[in-house]
């Protein structure tokens, strides 16, 4: 069993607006709702999990009613930071699906995730630990401690930007959240951060520039020029 974990808590600070991103409304429908269209129609995925704070829980729900979403299986709250709030959605579906083999962590900015990457991250998970899209850095990148001069060259043919969804066996990874302490759940920036460094093989999939996640206002004209079909 394949289980979509949704992190839907975030605030959107970034973008200088009271509504959180993924809720903004693009052609009469929610960000959130095109991340749901995507998984309620892959023949891979089996339930979903949602992360998401109190006040917004009612909007969720309702959208998943008026577009046909039939897979949730639970809800679970925002944490305090993004891997608190994974590990809420562990915990929720180790109560509403625990015959989960599999556990897909994805953003619900990210709308344009495509079929064949969730495909491959959970074709990876089942042949390691796990699997994340990533995507080639092409600009040069120096290293800086203190944010003014070069430290160090870093060799760019080894450095990968990581995308999402990131997949797991859902047992191992659950179990590792479980152990570890609270401080070190919150230091974590990366869902497959605390995988790696407890042992987990993780494989790297191809990625997408076009699986973007929506952080500022200039990643929503381009979902919006994407969905006219400009780009």
């Amino acid at each position: 069993m394949n289980t979509a974990l949704i992190l839907a808590g975030g605030s959107g600070t970034r973008m200088g607006i009271d509504c959180p991103k993924q809720f903004l409304t693009v052609r009469n429908k929610p960000i959130i709702s095109y991340c749901f269209d995507i998984f309620q129609n892959h023949s891979e995925i089996d339930a979903m999990v949602v992360v998401v704070s109190d006040e917004w829980r009612d909007f969720v729900e309702e959208s998943a009613r008026k577009y046909g979403v039939d897979k949730l299986c639970g809800f679970a709250p925002a944490g305090k930071t993004r891997q608190h709030s994974i590990y809420n959605g562990l915990k929720c579906i180790a109560e509403n699906c625990p015959d989960t083999d599999i556990v897909i962590v994805h953003d619900a900015a990210r709308p344009l995730v495509s079929d064949k990457i969730i495909s491959d991250c959970i074709q990876g998970a089942t042949e390691y630990d796990g699997a994340m899209p990533v995507i080639s850095v092409k600009d040069t990148v120096y290293q800086s401690k203190d944010g003014k001069t070069i430290d160090h060259l870093l060799k760019r043919s080894e450095l990968f930007a990581g995308q999402a969804p990131e997949s797991f066996k859902f047992k191992k990874y659950y179990q590792i959240h479980n152990e570890v302490t609270d401080e070190e759940i919150g230091s974590t920036a990366g869902s497959s951060e605390i995988a790696y460094r407890h042992g987990m093989e993780i494989r790297m999939v191809s990625g997408s520039e076009r699986n973007l996640k929506i952080t500022t206002i200039e990643d929503l004209e381009t979902f919006e020029a994407i969905l006219r079909g400009e780009i």
